[in-house]
């Protein structure tokens, strides 16, 4: 059975580690996926007689662990999608990198363009049809061993985004095997990881962030990066004390910070 710590849950949202090596929803190979466990699990918990809805909101790529935000109404579903074409559904990674970037901080603008026969992702100059601006900016945390910790911040949602451009820069992740092959060994895990989501809540309008760390095997070891995988919940900025009141009384589920 696979274990899904729930970071966050309320009648609008549900929050969760997704595990490393788990789809975020079903393909072509028929494994079991994130979004299908979780409806199932619903399912049996609160007795429901026909289908659960739960809406993807964004996707991880199939090795990649971390904070996966849903929604569990069709208007939560609405208005989180806005705010991810407003760009105001911030996504945060860490990455372990192979080497040390030059420059501490950085912001990175590249075109991409994706062979959807082979599912790769390549660099292509701005003019080639299809190529789609990416963007992001990265900033250095640690280095350990000749591997780099960053992190990472997206400003666009392409496929493959951190590992294609991380790689072009002539840092490829630790672990991955498509766009970093050359370098890394087979078996080796992906060093990339969801550590946060800040977005408003639906219906509350507060903004709310979901964390998670990494556990600390494997290559996150070297950095003492050790959560065990678990998350917590922070309320940002501006929320009363009596919306604060009114919210935590309808959560179902609430990693508190530590």
């Amino acid at each position: 059975m696979v274990e899904i710590p729930v970071i966050f849950e309320d009648n609008h949202l549900l929050t969760v580690v997704k595990p490393p090596n788990v789809l975020s929803q079903g393909d072509k190979s028929g494994d079991r996926d994130l979004l299908t466990l979780l409806k199932e699990k619903i399912k049996i918990r609160d007795n429901k007689p026909g289908n659960v809805f739960l809406g993807l909101l964004h996707r991880l790529d199939r090795p990649v662990g971390g904070v996966m935000v849903f929604a569990k109404t069709s208007k939560a579903a609405s208005r989180l999608s806005a705010q991810i074409r407003e760009r105001e559904f911030g996504k945060t990674y860490l990455a372990v990198v192979h080497g040390v970037p030059e420059k501490r901080q950085a912001l990175l603008e590249d075109y991409l363009l994706k062979n959807r026969k082979t599912n790769r992702v390549t660099v292509v100059d701005k003019d080639v049809a299809g190529a789609q601006k990416a963007v992001l900016d990265y900033e250095l945390v640690a280095v350990a061993d000749g591997f780099s910790l960053l992190k990472v911040n997206l400003h666009t949602g392409r496929p493959h985004q951190i590992r294609v451009q991380l790689a072009a820069l002539g840092h490829p992740l630790y672990g991955d095997q498509r766009y970093g092959y050359e370098i890394n060994k087979k078996g080796q895990q992906i060093g990339l990881w969801s550590h946060q989501i800040r977005c408003k809540h639906p219906i509350f309008n507060g903004w709310i962030s979901f964390t998670s760390f990494p556990p600390g095997q494997g290559i996150w070891g070297i950095f003492k990066l050790d959560n065990s995988g678990q998350g917590f919940v922070h309320l940002d900025g501006q929320w009363t004390q009596e919306e604060k009141k009114d919210f935590c009384q309808k959560v179902v589920v609430m990693a508190e910070e530590g």
